[in-house]
């Protein structure tokens, strides 16, 4: 279920909450983890957020350039910024190196997933009751998937990589069929 227009037209509607997913494949990096964090920007908690059953680690992460632009013919690359402080990346990083050298997280997946802090679980809050409305697995916004494609920075502070859509990546063209006469008839015919 999608989150109601009616409740983000309200005069003052419940917080928005960001959380990620990060989701590695086997095949390139070695191992299919799949991480969930939040920036905890919008909660104040000083731990996990937990939605749909899943817990969401409080991590230094910042993501930007998701808007769509009315007038632009290219679709959003955002930015993925995340803390290396205590070297956390760049200990992952070399490890997936060694399954496949130079990856540096290439082709992970990103899942941008945003609900109102209304239909977070019970287990975010004191004595295990959502005061702000009734827990919902199924109520966010769509999902917005894209995939690491490269790595732009990385230092003792953060690692950024810049992410593309998934029909972005290379050697992905759409469509993935041509539409003929000899599959479909009824194209060019007129009445």
């Amino acid at each position: 279920m999608a989150i109601p227009v009616s409740e983000l037209q309200k005069a003052s509607p419940s917080s928005l909450i960001e959380l990620f997913t990060l989701s590695l494949d086997a095949t390139l990096h070695g191992s299919s983890t799949v991480y969930r964090f939040h920036s905890g920007a919008n909660l104040n908690t000083f731990g996990a957020v937990v939605w749909a059953g899943n817990s969401y680690s409080k991590f230094p992460v910042e993501v930007t350039g998701f808007e769509f632009n009315g007038t632009s013919t290219t679709l959003p690359r955002p930015k993925l910024r995340i803390s290396n402080m205590l070297s956390t990346f760049t200990a992952l990083l070399l490890d997936i190196n060694q399954t496949t050298p130079g990856n540096d997280l290439n082709g992970a997946k990103l899942t941008r997933i945003r609900t109102l802090a209304r239909y977070l679980d019970n287990a975010n809050f004191p004595n295990n009751t959502n005061n702000l409305g009734t827990p919902d697995p199924t109520a966010a916004m769509p999902e917005e998937i894209y995939y690491l494609d490269r790595k732009t920075v990385e230092n003792r502070n953060m690692v950024e990589w810049e992410c593309v859509a998934a029909f972005d990546l290379v050697n992905v063209k759409v469509p993935k069929r041509i539409c003929t006469r000899d599959i479909f008839p009824g194209i060019g015919t007129f009445v």
